[in-house]
């Protein structure tokens, strides 16, 4: 039941154009918010005793969701807290996260995650719900108390940016999660091709003289990791994918109709290897950028519906960590904030990607593998009214140090993008209003 402060929280957001992928609206009309739901969507809604936003000019959307962000509370609360990056999604439009294990200590255990749903309630920013690890400390060796982390609120399961060696250590934790009805978001890499490596193995890791990373250290993972999907019947989802090995693999099972789905990450789909020459350690991240082939092969992927999701793969790390020799930085960087903006500049407004179709990937789809659908990823009446307003007129040149995380490793520095948040509402609450942050 509603409390007596939600019962009065009234918002009709006006004369916007409403786009919604799941429910096929496109069009203007008027959102009217009662306490944490959406109770009417029409045109010429009455105001009543609602406060009214003008959202003429302006796209309404469902509030974006992204489902794969390290938050690094507990453990290093200098690089990010829940906090702050609940108040970095917000400003970027994102209404909900997927917060990865690999913290210290892991969240491994219901203790672990009960922590992240406090703490994000504490916040007042973006909904945060944990991800809870498939392993005992992440080592790969013991499945963790995965039905314990289910009960505590995580909506999957993962080992954040390490793969599980053991094949049949990882087939337990799908049939496991079967049973708990939750995805499996598996990082797709072979350490030991991996070795050293530093970048995408290629022509520009040799003429740097820096290790590489080979495709098929992702590709074989991929191919190990759709196989036991498809003798366990377990919802797989392949995060961060960057090799056209890796995208054909997902079309050939998607083809097969085996549980299995991808993401991938704006800097996969924008930059490549090209980007090391500059030897700045924002460009090093896990998988590194690859070459301009695989580049193609992922935009591709994104418009024939191979790969269903976009999410950030947000990574902060300490200045003082980046600012070193490239070999010796940290792989990591982030991206919540920018999420939206470069996947609108890159994929509607350059590639010719419909805008509702991009929506998809960063609504209804993740919202539907989390477990999180319908009442958040779609504009429903008795939806939760996560909800944001984009001007997608809007262009500006993004600047690592005025983004709200606590971390500056941002790989799209100076870059001319188009789309900004204007307003955003988490669960009916104003969080960001004309642009800047009211939490």
């Amino acid at each position: 039941m509603a409390s007596s402060s939600e019962a009065k929280n009234k918002i009709l957001i006006r004369g916007g154009h409403v786009v919604d992928a799941a429910s096929g609206l496109d069009g203007v009309m008027d959102i009217l918010i009662e306490g944490s739901q959406i109770a009417q969507i029409g045109p010429d809604l009455e105001a009543g005793d609602a406060e009214v936003v003008n959202a003429e000019g302006l796209t309404v959307t469902p509030g974006l969701i992204d489902m794969h962000v390290h938050l690094r509370e507990p453990g290093k609360a200098e690089e990010e807290t829940i906090a702050s990056g609940a108040l970095a999604a917000v400003c970027g439009g994102i209404t909900s996260v997927a917060a990865f294990p690999n913290t210290d200590p892991v969240i491994d255990n219901a203790g672990g995650a009960e922590f992240v749903v406090l703490q994000a309630k504490r916040a007042h920013g973006a909904n945060v719900f944990p991800v809870g690890a498939v392993t005992q400390g992440l080592q790969g060796e013991q499945l963790a108390e995965m039905a314990g982390l289910a009960e505590a609120g995580a909506v999957a399961f993962s080992d954040a940016d390490r793969a599980i060696e053991s094949a049949e250590i990882f087939r337990r934790g799908l049939l496991y999660a079967r049973m708990l009805k939750k995805v499996v978001i598996t990082h797709c890499e072979d350490r030991h091709l991996r070795g050293g490596g530093v970048m995408n193995n290629g022509s520009v890791s040799v003429q740097l003289g820096l290790s590489g990373i080979p495709n098929a250290a992702e590709d074989i993972m991929v191919a190990r990791d759709i196989t036991l999907a498809q003798i366990t019947g377990a919802q797989l989802h392949i995060s961060q994918m960057s090799t056209q090995g890796s995208v054909e693999g997902l079309r050939r099972a998607k083809a097969r109709d085996l549980p299995v789905s991808g993401d991938v990450t704006p800097h996969h789909f924008t930059l490549n290897h090209e980007e090391v020459k500059s030897f700045d350690s924002c460009f090093k991240m896990i998988p590194p950028l690859r070459a301009e082939e695989d580049v193609r092969e992922i935009k591709k992927g994104l418009a024939d519906g191979t790969i269903e999701v976009i999410a950030s793969g947000h990574a902060p790390h300490a200045s003082e960590e980046k600012d070193v020799e490239f070999d010796s930085a940290p792989f990591g960087v982030i991206g919540m904030e920018t999420l939206f903006s470069v996947s609108y500049s890159e994929l509607v407004l350059k590639e010719g990607l419909t805008f509702s179709t991009l929506l998809s990937k960063l609504t209804t789809n993740p919202a539907k593998l989390l477990g999180l659908y319908p009442k958040r990823g779609a504009l429903k009446v008795g939806s939760k009214a996560d909800i944001s307003v984009f001007d997608l007129d809007t262009q500006f040149q993004i600047d690592s140090k005025k983004l709200r995380s606590k971390s500056s490793n941002c790989p799209f520095h100076g870059k001319t993008v188009q789309g900004k948040a204007i307003d955003v509402f988490v669960g009916g609450r104003p969080v960001v209003r004309g642009g800047e942050p009211s939490v």
